[in-house]
């Protein structure tokens, strides 16, 4: 799964609601854009890194730390530019990110890292969108970017546009989503939608099911009858392995889906954890994941300089700096116009760059399993073209 997909934690109406009063607050002071913040030649670059520390969530310190020092091995590593990092505790909570982004700015900070999760982005957002300083959240929530705030985690969009791509080139054109009846699973299903109709594909058909183990076994039958009839060449599950893809994964050829004619597709890591790449339903599937060799360097570097192995989300955090640091050099300032110009800045899971949208593109590789094994079928590319993949 992408563990970064925390939105589901408030409500589509809560983070709108946030959204909504951003954009009125950078309507009166103005979008952040050409005019961003300046950075002095040979002086270091205040940059703010906003993380859940303190949080009472299991496992947020963890998240926190690997973060933390992610973002401080891209600092070390980049020449010509000084980031000095200050860390401010959001404890994941909304109110304190907004008030640990004033006072970040008040503080000097020329550019905003984090928060880690979309309601607490969305507040941070809001509190400094009369400043012109960028934030540069962890999440993936689309709902909340733009603005002066971007999600630089991987989207369903990205990699649903990657997967529809590498789909209709092998011929595989009529598809149907099978996909949760939840927030996550209509924003899945909806990216989608969208990567196959750019390319001409067709979605001939969208099976929903209930939220749980029971949904699941329910819909088994209507998934099928619906595959047979349309004449589908391919079945994308939005679902993640934690949730309700091992279930689909088992039962789904025992109630005859015959996945060389039906190509099994999936918008989420199915090699985490690894065991997921032990069932039968997923064999000579195809999934899309990041720049394997990218992120095997950046964690050789990682475990290298601390230890252990880095969190998941950790290159995210990598990748912001990299991008503060190579825009810096560049333009010497960190508006959003600067931020977006690049063509592409080698991050620690591949390529990447930032839209005008507040949004993130990644190059991505496609990936399927082998005897119980990953097999990379499409590198992911080493630069992204005009528009995208």
């Amino acid at each position: 799964m992408f563990p970064s997909f925390s939105f589901l934690r408030k409500s589509r109406r809560q983070v709108l609601l946030l959204l909504s009063a951003g954009l009125l607050a950078a309507c009166q002071a103005g979008l952040p854009g050409g005019s961003g913040p300046r950075v002095r030649a040979g002086a270091p670059i205040e940059v703010a890194l906003l993380l859940p520390y303190g949080s009472a969530s299991p496992g947020d310190e963890i998240v926190a730390r690997s973060l933390e020092n992610a973002a401080r091995l891209a600092a070390s590593e980049f020449e010509g530019v000084q980031l000095e990092i200050t860390v401010y505790n959001t404890a994941a909570d909304p109110a304190q990110a907004a008030t640990v982004a004033r006072e970040a700015i008040q503080q000097g900070a020329r550019v905003i890292v984090g928060p880690l999760r979309s309601d607490a982005a969305a507040a941070a957002g809001v509190a400094v969108s009369n400043s012109n300083v960028a934030i540069m959240s962890f999440s993936n929530n689309t709902e909340i970017a733009g603005g002066n705030v971007f999600v630089l985690g991987h989207t369903f969009q990205n990699t649903a546009d990657r997967i529809a791509g590498y789909a209709m080139a092998q011929g595989r054109n009529r598809v149907v989503i099978l996909h949760a009846q939840n927030l996550a699973g209509e924003v899945a299903r909806d990216a989608v939608q969208q990567a196959f109709a750019a390319r001409g594909g067709t979605v001939a058909g969208v099976a929903s099911f209930e939220f749980s183990q029971q949904g699941v076994v329910q819909a088994i039958p209507d998934v099928m009858e619906m595959i047979r009839s349309s004449d589908a060449n391919g079945l994308v599950i939005t679902s993640e392995a934690s949730a309700a893809l091992p279930l689909f994964a088992q039962l789904l050829p025992e109630n005859g889906l015959d996945t060389e004619e039906v190509r099994v597709m999936g918008l989420t890591r199915w090699d985490i954890p690894p065991q997921t790449l032990e069932l039968s339903g997923l064999q000579g599937g195809w999934f899309a994941l990041p720049d394997p060799d990218a992120n095997a360097a950046f964690n050789a570097r990682y475990t290298a300089a601390f230890g252990d192995a880095p969190h998941v989300l950790a290159p995210i955090a990598y990748d912001a700096m990299r991008a503060i640091a190579e825009t810096a050099a560049e333009f010497g300032v960190l508006g959003v116009t600067e931020l977006t110009s690049s063509s592409g800045f080698a991050g620690a899971n591949g390529v990447f760059r930032l839209r005008a949208n507040g949004t993130v593109e990644r190059a991505m590789a496609i990936a399927t399993v082998l005897e119980n094994q990953v097999s990379i079928i499409d590198p992911a590319p080493g630069r992204l073209g005009a528009s995208g993949f």
